[in-house]
């Protein structure tokens, strides 16, 4: 039995989202999620720091083997895009301190795997996780559903017949790696 715990994170300087999920035998099943609400800390060094706590813990929490995190998407503000990137990177190093291999998905990237859209809203997003890992998602925590979408959309990479790691690898490297799925 093969078993994979997969940590996604939206990150972010105000609202910080983590999803959990665990990969048994392919199959993906919801763990936890949350939200780092660092609206009230003024100091960005002290949100930076809590990011990298939060992180740390979660590690430790729940053990996961990888981390999928999402990417800074290109805005009018380049301060906006400064600061996503700070936020990422203390979320990166407290996961690779723990071990974790890390992998960035564009947000767009996440929508297509989870609804098929890139345009999707984080409500569409939110449904369609919903009927995928087979829980209840409250309204409240969509910071945290996108999370679990980039955490799914990983697991959907790594389990694609034409990815593995990020490349491609096609079908004689699926085949050989999948026996058991041929008929």
């Amino acid at each position: 039995m093969e078993i994979k715990t997969i940590l996604g994170i939206d990150p972010g300087t105000n609202l910080l989202g983590f999803g959990v999920i665990r990969v048994v035998d392919r199959k993906p099943e919801y763990v936890d999620m949350g939200v780092l609400d660092l609206r009230k800390d003024k100091d960005p060094y002290d949100k930076l720091r809590s990011i990298y706590d939060c992180i740390t813990e979660v590690c430790r929490s729940y053990h996961p083997d990888e981390l999928a995190i999402e990417s800074p998407f290109y805005g009018k503000n380049a301060q906006v895009i400064l600061k996503l990137g700070r936020a990422q990177g203390a979320a990166m190093i407290a996961a690779l301190e723990c071990g974790l291999s890390v992998y960035e998905y564009a947000p767009r990237e996440a929508k297509v795997a989870i609804t098929g859209n890139g345009a999707a809203s984080k409500e569409q997003v939110s449904m369609m996780l919903e009927k995928t890992l087979g829980v209840r998602l409250a309204a409240e925590h969509l910071d945290a559903t996108d999370a679990l979408a980039i955490a799914l959309c990983h697991h959907y990479q790594m389990t694609s017949p034409l990815q593995r790691g990020g490349r491609s690898s096609g079908w004689e490297q699926f085949l050989k790696d999948n026996p058991d799925r041929i008929r």
